[in-house]
């Protein structure tokens, strides 16, 4: 299991743009807050933390791109 987005409670003011947003039904609204719940097919897309307007959501983790080319 790999690292979920973190919910910062306080700012959450259970809009549900980012469960929309989740594909793999990682991210479900309890009590108009949202919570992350454990799913192994979550793959980091960040999707939820980009449209949170309050800032609620952190992914812990960083999207690394490769461009493919060594270096000389």
């Amino acid at each position: 299991m790999g690292e979920m987005p973190i919910i910062d409670r306080d700012k959450c003011n259970g809009c549900g743009l980012c469960v929309g947003v989740c594909t793999c039904g990682a991210l479900v609204l309890v009590d108009n807050t949202v919570q992350a719940i454990e799913v192994d097919e979550c793959r980091w897309c960040t999707l939820c933390e980009l449209v949170c307007p309050n800032g609620a959501i952190t992914c812990p983790f960083e999207i690394v791109i490769e461009n493919g080319q060594g270096s000389a």
